[in-house]
């Protein structure tokens, strides 16, 4: 008899996206005329074309693969040396973030890095969430046997929740009580709120006092405005000491189709054995990538390299800039439409509450059937999410503005 992980089976309900999507396939076979004019600003999904730089590079890569004198087979796991030495070149050192090169650990996924770290922490951790967050967090701590049980209302009874509010800009603030480990995502998702350089000042002095682990995700750091924002956490003194940094290539080269993104694991960083003695966790992660992950392709790292040229940066740029555009656009449609709208400066993502008498769900249903646009309910973030939901800019201009159009248009009123 094969025994299964139980922890599996205290998962309250499929992932928040399958859920979307199976509504919304619902809608679209009940109402095939109106089908084909549903816009998707639900998932987090980019929709504009790779920059030139990329697709130059990853065409030259697989040239060198045809060839015997230039083909490549198995790379290092955690990321061949010259994608390293750019990352931490161009994205902490020249903000003077003291970063070595070997301290980045190349990968397919930050979702998959987020979740996959849990391997080298152990389970008397006291985990903290904000509220609401990426359901990634939460989940994959499920799986990993680190929450317990949930209630009634979905919450689970080992995790120290962090409330994110209009009050505090839906940023979490540090708990009165000890912690462990800390998710802190920013900019943002779902809220689009971004970190100032006080408020993450804050979580490090927190996390020093407390010997405990910011895990800290900057998937969307290229889009911050402010230049007042940190764009890593490294930025803050103190934070090689207590953070680990996730950064995709996802969202600001457009790779979500062609998986690459990175890990930062300062040498200086600690953590405790269960008999006190304090062992560094960038050997930890090193070991973990070297057995359960066999590299990110040769060809994608050729591309995400390309992102760091002159010219690749030019098109990131302008990539960043069209999302930004578009965000815009969906604030101000939002806005005059009545709604109460956050986020969307800093980050692709607008943050709305709902009209009065509108659950999360409810607003899902109604803004689908009425307007045929697709977006993301609050509640599917946690708790402190029900009562608003989430536009996605990642979509066209011409897209972002027939969406702005028509929500000004809507009839809001509940069915």
């Amino acid at each position: 008899m094969a025994y299964l992980n139980d922890n599996f089976l205290k998962l309250k309900a499929g992932y928040l996206f399958p859920e979307i999507s199976r509504r919304v396939k619902a809608f679209c076979d009940a109402n095939p005329d109106a089908a084909k004019d549903v816009i998707r600003c639900g998932i987090g999904d980019v929709t504009e074309p790779l920059p030139p730089a990329a697709i130059a590079a990853m065409h030259r890569a697989v040239d060198e693969l045809s060839a015997r004198e230039t083909f490549r087979g198995y790379g290092p796991e955690q990321g061949y040396e010259w994608l390293r030495a750019a990352i931490a070149q161009n994205d902490f050192r020249n903000r003077g973030c003291d970063i070595a090169d070997d301290e980045i650990f190349v990968s397919d996924s930050s979702k998959c890095d987020t979740g996959n770290i849990l391997d080298i922490l152990g389970p008397k951790n006291k985990i903290a969430i904000s509220d609401p967050v990426y359901p990634v967090y939460v989940d994959t701590n499920v799986m990993a046997g680190n929450t317990g049980e949930a209630n009634a209302s979905g919450a689970y009874g080992r995790l120290v929740y962090l409330p994110c509010r209009p009050s505090n800009g839906f940023i979490p603030v540090p708990p009165k009580r000890h912690v462990d480990v800390i998710y802190l995502c920013s900019p943002n998702n779902p809220t689009g709120a971004a970190a100032t350089r006080e408020q993450l000042e804050a979580w490090v002095q927190y996390a020093l006092e407390h010997k405990a682990l910011i895990l800290f995700d900057a998937a969307y750091e290229a889009y911050i405005t402010d230049p007042a924002v940190p764009h890593s956490i490294y930025e803050i003194p103190g934070a090689r000491e207590c953070a680990i940094e996730f950064r995709s290539f996802s969202k600001n080269g457009g790779f979500t189709g062609v998986r690459c993104a990175y890990t930062v694991v300062p040498k200086t960083l600690l953590a405790q054995t269960k008999t006190g003695e304090f062992h560094p966790l960038h050997p930890l992660w090193l070991r973990r990538m070297t057995t359960k992950f066999n590299g990110a392709s040769y060809i994608v790292q050729r591309g995400a390299e390309a992102l760091y040229s002159e010219e690749g940066k030019a098109q990131v740029r302008a990539l960043v800039e069209h999302y930004l555009g578009n965000a815009a656009v969906l604030r101000e449609g939002a806005r005059k439409a009545g709604l109460k709208v956050f986020g969307g400066v800093n980050a692709p993502y607008i943050w709305v509450r709902t009209p009065k008498g509108l659950s999360s769900w409810d607003a899902f249903d109604l803004i689908l059937n009425r307007a045929r646009v697709v977006i993301t309910p609050g509640s599917g973030f946690g708790s402190q999410g029900e009562g608003y939901f989430r536009i996605s800019a990642f979509n066209s201009r011409a897209n972002a503005e027939e969406v702005a159009r028509r929500l000004r248009a809507m009839d809001w009123t509940p069915a």
